[in-house]
């Protein structure tokens, strides 16, 4: 639940990725070191990729919003293959009814 009630919680599709750059600033660390790390969502949108840098404090909510898009995902999985066998059942029982088979 998102700490603020006026917030929908996130439903997100996508990646949770490390950007890894050097700033390009003569005396940073980054120059000899290790690169700056930047969390950030990468997602596919009409065949393009797309990338939203974040903050550290948004890495929570994006991680949450991701595990919510697969629960969705896998329950919707789920309600259509019990769609397609309660609808293999009732062609099933229509056809013994009627008489008619296959071929």
């Amino acid at each position: 639940m998102s700490k603020n009630p006026h917030i929908t919680e996130l439903l997100l599709r996508g990646s949770l990725i490390t950007l890894k750059r050097k700033c390009g600033k003569p005396n940073c660390h980054c120059v000899s070191g290790k690169p700056h790390s930047t969390p950030a969502l990468s997602y596919s949108l009409e065949g393009s990729t797309k990338i939203i840098t974040l903050n550290p404090g948004n890495v929570a909510e994006v991680k949450a919003g991701l595990k919510r898009y697969h629960k969705a995902l896998n329950d919707l999985r789920k309600r259509a293959l019990a769609g397609i066998k309660a609808l293999r059942k009732r062609v099933g029982a229509g056809r013994a009814r009627s008489g008619k088979g296959r071929g």
